[in-house]
């Protein structure tokens, strides 16, 4: 259980600054970190990102299984993309403008979700 919910925290610390970093780029996506409620709504982004990624991205990446071999992994990146853009639409504290942002947005929550679980969560 702790170790559940440390990478649910991982995930809120990395989407916050891969939000951080596409809006350093000049993109539109930001994520509201002004207030614990606010904060909070950001846990619940992540949550609904890893539950989508888990449950919607693994069915669509195998459904688009041929083309993403055709196009050496394209596919899954375009996958991801949409995901963290239809979780821009929840309002839940994370806002994405547009598809590039998500797409950029979702290549930096990937390594940096990467460098943060792999560094912290040692057994």
């Amino acid at each position: 259980m702790k170790k559940w919910l440390l990478r649910w925290v991982l995930m809120t610390l990395a989407l916050v600054l891969a939000a951080g970093i596409t809006s350093m780029l000049g993109l539109k996506m930001s994520a509201d970190t002004s207030s614990s409620t606010a904060i909070l709504r950001l846990v619940l982004a992540a949550l609904s990102l890893g539950f989508l990624n888990a449950t919607v991205g693994t069915v669509a990446k195998l459904i688009a299984l041929p083309l993403n071999c055709l196009t050496l992994g394209l596919v899954s990146l375009l996958i991801n993309a949409g995901i963290l853009y239809w979780v821009g639409t929840f309002k839940l504290g994370l806002v994405v403008g547009d598809f590039l942002a998500a797409f950029v947005g979702s290549l930096f929550y990937s390594g940096i979700a990467t460098i943060l679980t792999t560094t912290l969560t040692d057994d």
